[in-house]
């Protein structure tokens, strides 16, 4: 699959280094709204630097690997579905869950694909959480809980705004990572409530040109929901940009018999450990496809879904059903009530990895 990229910052030089892992899909073109950055991305990975209509407009280029700010992900990827092309998206899919139904509706009636970040649940980590979980070794599941609390992006990034305005904040920037992997893991969700607020309407941007220049903050930065799943078993996550100078990422997935605990859902790596009944924590091996347990297995997925006539994993759906959990916490955060999720999605098929992989500890 001939891929183009469209948006060309932090994360598409990830996308663009990872795809020499993959067989499945290769970048040929890159495009920004800024020309410097789709020449500087182009000359290090062999690419051909074009504007976003050039690139829409190229037959050469069957799938748009959308990598835009959120708040323009719905535009782009519906002029790419107009353009003939299939989509993979980063998270969110769109800001809105109609929104986003209205895309996955476009792409179905052209015969179009939308795959939509994040891939991080089809790694050899969640994976094996997913045999182990189906097989009974922690018996029937009960719950989740997780935990994400960083100090926000004011820290880091030459222009925050976007992190701190809404379509944005803990619940749809980073939140996405850990709905996916609860759903991915146990199903959808039918039912939430939640708590939200703003610690501080004002934030100071930290590094780059700008730095000192003082912003509003105009959406909630610390959050926690409760979700009840399809299937009775309910999850917690508390989600924050209000952490001061640390970065928390735990998930933990609580059976009748013991208990998983999960590498952070924003990472490939990391320990995947078990306990049943009083024991203690136990590490447990998992295999690993190795460099292919990387942003981008999602999209290769989707490619060979594509060549084999069946449903993708890292889907389209699967991101709507995200945003529309995501937005009935911040509904039911401001209303004070539970909210109803109008959307559902099917559990993504287990993805083995293949004989004669390593395994990480």
């Amino acid at each position: 699959m001939k891929v183009g990229i469209v948006g060309c910052g932090v994360i598409s030089k990830h996308y663009a280094k990872n795809a020499t892992a993959f067989d499945a899909f290769e970048p040929v073109a890159c495009a920004d709204v800024l020309p410097s950055c789709a020449e500087e991305l182009a000359a290090v990975h062999g690419l051909r630097a074009l504007s976003v209509d050039e690139l829409l407009a190229d037959a050469a280029v069957d799938t748009v690997l959308n990598l835009t700010p959120s708040s323009e992900h719905a535009d782009v990827t519906r002029a790419a579905l107009a353009a003939g092309k299939h989509v993979y998206t980063e998270k969110p899919l769109a800001l809105e869950v109609e929104e986003a139904t209205g895309l996955l509706g476009e792409a179905g009636g052209r015969g179009l694909r939308i795959g939509c970040a994040p891939d991080i649940f089809l790694g050899g980590a969640y994976q094996e959480a997913r045999r182990l979980i189906d097989d009974g070794a922690i018996g029937q599941p009960l719950g989740v809980s997780a935990v994400m609390l960083v100090g926000g992006a004011d820290a880091w990034h030459p222009s925050p705004e976007q992190f701190f305005r809404d379509g944005a904040g803990p619940l749809l920037d980073m939140g996405p990572y850990y709905l996916s992997a609860i759903v991915a893991l146990l199903g959808p969700i039918v039912r939430v409530a939640g708590f939200a607020s703003v610690r501080r309407r004002e934030r100071r941007i930290m590094v780059g040109p700008r730095a000192g220049q003082q912003f509003a903050v105009t959406t909630p930065t610390h959050t926690s929901a409760t979700m009840e799943l399809e299937n009775g078993v309910t999850a917690n996550l508390v989600a924050s940009f209000d952490a001061t100078d640390r970065y928390v990422g735990e998930f933990v997935v609580h059976g009748t018999l013991g208990d998983l605990s999960l590498p952070d859902p924003n990472a490939f790596e990391g320990p995947l450990r078990m306990r049943r009944g009083r024991d203690g924590w136990k590490n447990l091996t998992y295999p690993s496809r190795g460099p292919r347990e990387a942003r981008g297995i999602g999209l290769a997925d989707m490619a060979e879904a594509l060549a084999e006539g069946r449903p993708h994993r890292a889907s389209g759906e699967l991101g709507a059903h995200v945003v529309d959990v995501a937005r009935s916490i911040l509904r039911g955060a401001a209303e004070g009530r539970t909210i109803a999720v109008a959307t559902s999605v099917d559990r993504p098929e287990w993805l083995p990895v293949s004989a004669g992989s390593t395994r990480a500890a």
